[in-house]
């Protein structure tokens, strides 16, 4: 494969403006940008994003060192440059006394350690599949998001969402990146026998698109995709279900007019490419690198389907949360507070040269960077920017799972009658993140149910079984 500097290879009218700084910077591989050059020692790993742990270091150790880095990351933000420069005027000592003499930090070791209590287990095995969707579980590990809390969690690159859920229940994972319609389906036993799966937190909304392959550049009215061949990364996910719906809405029955078939995401560009498939609806950094390959071309945001719809999740067995109280409290804690650190927009850089590298997301920075920053190249001959292109928001609101729900009736993934609210509730821990998010100094909302407008259409989660029979296509 070849590929070339975005000077802009996508379309040599458009020039790209390298001198500001501060402006996420679309390019591609041979690009000697000086940001992505220090953003490539980071993949690289000649930058550490925390301090590793001595290999004797006890659990009361590390959570010691993690609120004191926490501290010192409120004084200094992530310049590692001024820390050090302040450590070496007065010492490392002298920087702990001036500390401890303003701030009650022993204080407020005892009162964090005390609120989670001890740990059950604190080696712990997490697993993810290489997509964007992830960002907040695979940047907890490199970013120290998991000491934080006293944990030592190995997140494990797992190849598809089948994979993710059968480790899951045969508990070779304590936990897992999932896709948000998962823990429901598990727990109502579609697809796998029935186990209480619960969704304490949403990873990320927006985050995925439709591309086409680039043959297709004429055939943007979706009534021209008749027999057409999709790939989805599952069956019990949102790409499945927001296709559906998308093109229902301008007249196919996607179980006639098109097809739909399962493609593990890592695999799809090169099932794009070959031609076994038309288009897909993704994840990224899926649509981008068949863009950066010159294979497709992004033909809607799902964003423009439902903006701020849920995509992927961390879930757990009810039986790990059980069985481990404290440690799923740790584990929590440390998904949302990464979740929330990446929701802020001036954080994506950094975390996409942290993500990138191969026992990630194996993909090249500027490709995940023009996902996380929103300004990228659309395989059309355009720049766009949309900063919300993908963002982090970890409520689980009990409305998104009853929407959920519904297009699971709708499409016969369920037959039985389902009381919506009550497996909303069950599954989605709306009100424990509520708590957690208080907890942490973030603000929730203070209701966990809201309606959404899909494509113009209201959708009243207190109706839903009116929302399914409204549906002039469905099963």
């Amino acid at each position: 494969m070849t590929t070339k500097s975005l000077g802009n290879p996508y379309n040599p009218d458009i020039a790209l403006d390298h001198s500001h700084e501060h402006e996420p910077h679309v390019c591609g591989p041979d690009c000697k940008h000086p940001s992505h050059e220090a953003e490539r020692m980071r993949a690289l790993g000649h930058v550490h994003y925390h301090r590793p742990e001595e290999p004797d270091m006890d659990n009361e150790a590390m959570m010691d060192r993690a609120i004191e880095s926490a501290v010192v990351r409120a004084v200094f933000g992530h310049s590692e440059i001024d820390r050090r420069r302040f450590l070496k005027i007065i010492g490392a000592g002298g920087f702990a006394a001036a500390l401890a003499s303003v701030f009650p930090l022993e204080a407020a070791k005892a009162a964090l350690k005390d609120s989670m209590g001890p740990l059950e287990k604190k080696k712990l095995k997490v697993g993810f599949v290489p997509i964007t969707c992830a960002t907040p579980i695979i940047m907890a590990h490199p970013m120290g998001f998991y000491s934080k809390y006293g944990l030592d969690v190995d997140v494990i690159k797992t190849a598809g969402w089948a994979v993710a859920r059968d480790k899951s229940l045969n508990k070779e994972y304590d936990a897992s990146h999932m896709l948000s319609p998962m823990p429901l389906a598990i727990s109502l036993g579609a697809g796998a026998n029935a186990t209480p799966f619960l969704m304490p937190a949403v990873e990320n909304i927006n985050g995925q698109a439709i591309t086409l392959h680039i043959k297709h550049k004429d055939k943007r009215d979706p009534k021209q995709w008749k027999g057409f061949k999709f790939a989805v990364p599952f069956e019990y996910s949102m790409h499945n279900f927001l296709l559906r719906y998308y093109v229902a809405e301008h007249g196919l029955d996607p179980d006639k007019d098109i097809q739909i078939r399962v493609v593990p995401p890592p695999e799809m560009v090169a099932n794009l490419r070959a031609e076994n498939v038309d288009g897909y609806l993704a994840p990224d950094p899926f649509n981008q690198r068949a863009v950066w390959e010159k294979v497709g071309f992004i033909h809607l945001l799902t964003k423009e389907i439902w903006d701020g719809h849920p995509c992927c999740a961390f879930a757990c067995s009810k039986e790990f949360a059980e069985t481990n109280p404290n440690t799923f409290g740790a584990l929590f804690r440390a998904i949302v507070d990464a979740t929330q650190y990446a929701s802020k927009p001036e954080n994506r850089k950094e975390i996409a040269a942290a993500i990138s590298p191969t026992a990630y997301l194996n993909q090249p920075v500027p490709v995940v960077e023009q996902v996380l920053t929103g300004r990228y190249a659309d395989g059309l001959g355009n720049i766009q920017n949309v900063p919300d292109r993908i963002d982090f928001d970890p409520f689980p609101w009990h409305s998104m799972a009853v929407w959920i729900l519904t297009q699971m009736k709708r499409w016969g993934y369920v037959k039985e009658d389902i009381n919506y609210a009550s497996v909303a509730e069950e599954v989605y821990l709306a009100t424990d993140c509520g708590k957690l998010m208080t907890e942490l100094g973030y603000a929730p909302p203070k209701t966990t149910n809201k309606n959404f407008t899909i494509m113009g259409k209201v959708f009243d989660y207190t109706k839903p079984e009116d929302y399914v029979k409204s549906f002039a296509i469905r099963r």
